[in-house]
């Protein structure tokens, strides 16, 4: 039988990304994310209720993460399940559920990240692997397209 582990969260920050590197190198940092889902209940009135998820980003996502987000910065994230279980130290076994981030798109308007534009800084931000760098795009200094009178002339 075939699996099928990919997750999608749309939700804001609890807490500012710290980055970290393990000791080859690699940077990581570990985010908090608050989903709110809103609904009605039996009784016709709406109820919210939050799910926190910790979430991991690796690499050049968990520099981006650090330099652009910080606590209640909305953001799409792309990922996969992951259970990590572990033994205290009284031998008790605990177990967390979490999500490896691999896409992360920022949302919402511009943030404090060192006066680019917030589609420059969504360049930067969203990121699918190696094979896609965003961070040089975010490095460009080149103006963003303006439109003109000209545009308007457009004939269809």
């Amino acid at each position: 039988m075939a699996s099928f582990n990919r997750v999608i969260l749309v939700g804001n920050l609890t807490r500012d990304p710290e980055l970290r590197y393990t000791p080859s190198g690699t940077a990581v940092t570990e985010i908090g994310l608050a989903v709110n889902d809103r609904r009605k209940n039996a009784s016709g009135e709406w109820v919210e209720d939050t799910t926190f998820v910790d979430v991991t980003l690796w690499a050049r996502q968990a520099e981006v993460a650090t330099q652009y987000l910080s606590k209640g910065s909305p953001v799409l994230i792309e990922g996969r399940l992951k259970l990590d279980s572990w033994e205290t130290k009284d031998g008790q076994r605990r177990s967390k559920l979490s999500v490896v981030g691999e896409r992360m798109q920022m949302l919402g308007g511009r943030g404090g990240g060192g006066g680019r534009s917030s589609a420059d800084a969504g360049r930067a931000a969203e990121y699918g692997g190696a094979s896609r760098d965003y961070g040089a795009a975010a490095e460009s200094d080149a103006p963003a397209a303006s439109y003109t009178d000209a545009d308007d002339d457009i004939p269809f």
